[in-house]
């Protein structure tokens, strides 16, 4: 005879040990209590043991019943344990969430959506994977990432996007050897003799900008570490560009930002994933609590 036993049979007898009785066992169940004693009989036909011992208004079992009981109430909670983790993560509550970004988008945004995204999902974690912009794109297309924040031109073709407003290029400096007439701008001739420190996702088209100015820049350092570029400003190396919003990363009574005028630059911030993959519910939730953080902030 075949020894099968099904999550209904397990079920079932596991509901009966706990009643007490088959009676009050198929109330729980909803089946009328014959077929619920019929089940039993067929499962105990099945694994060629006896598992209640009969003549007693109340269910005692036999060795092998409470083997069985042991058993039964591992393999369930196991199942139902399961089945609680798999509708966790399909509801984002549960899982990991693989996020690449450039230093200075990730810390200007990262920090505030993590704390206001782990206090709605506790159980969720989180990779953070930091690079400049090329390289988080190859993670996002290799899918060793579900989200990207760059900087960097992305192809709407390719991806599914947000993107920030532009925010403006500011030059930072030692106020010691402040350069630029003005108290809050600077005019790209002003920065002719001056050290400078310019990101490389900017450097092309800032040495443009400096030949139609008439002259050519003196770059001592190309660096995308912001927080670098800040620190080896307070040294006085020399000037900086940054974004404006990157001002945070540095709170420092000797350094200064004059926004670069004459002409103006500017930058913003996108937000990537890959329109051919599915976003998982983590990832959907962490795209919605974007757009309600920032995207509403800076249309109203």
């Amino acid at each position: 005879m075949e020894q099968s036993m099904g999550l209904k049979d397990m079920r079932a007898f596991f509901t009966i040990v706990e009643e007490g009785n088959i009676s009050h066992a198929a109330q729980r169940l909803g089946v009328a209590q014959p077929a619920l004693s019929r089940q039993m009989k067929r499962l105990e036909e099945k694994l060629n043991v006896k598992l209640f011992e009969r003549g007693s208004r109340r269910i005692r079992l036999t060795d092998a019943g409470r083997v069985l009981y042991e058993r039964v109430e591992n393999i369930l909670g196991m199942v139902d344990g399961t089945v609680r983790e798999i509708t966790e993560i399909g509801t984002g509550a549960k899982g990991s969430l693989r996020i690449g970004t450039i230093t200075t988008s990730g810390a200007m945004i990262l920090p505030d959506l993590i704390s206001v995204f782990h206090a709605n999902y506790p159980n969720i974690t989180f990779e953070i994977w930091e690079s400049e912009g090329a390289r988080i794109l190859e993670l996002l297309d290799s899918r060793l990432i579900e989200i990207a924040i760059t900087r960097t031109q992305v192809d709407n073709l390719a991806y599914d996007l947000l993107i920030l407003p532009n925010e403006p290029l500011v030059m930072v400096m030692n106020k010691k050897f402040a350069c630029g007439v003005k108290k809050d701008t600077v005019k790209l001739i002003e920065l002719q003799n001056e050290p400078l420190i310019i990101p490389l996702r900017w450097k092309s088209i800032f040495e443009a900008n400096c030949r139609k100015a008439g002259f050519e820049p003196n770059i001592i350092c190309v660096s995308d570490s912001i927080v670098q570029d800040l620190l080896m400003v307070k040294m006085n190396l020399g000037t900086a560009m940054i974004p404006i919003s990157s001002k945070k990363l540095l709170t420092d009574g000797d350094l200064i930002y004059k926004r670069l005028v004459e002409p103006e630059m500017s930058t913003h911030t996108v937000v990537s994933w890959l329109k051919n993959q599915t976003l998982s519910t983590a990832g959907r939730n962490f795209i919605e609590l974007f757009k309600n953080r920032f995207i509403t902030e800076v249309k109203s």
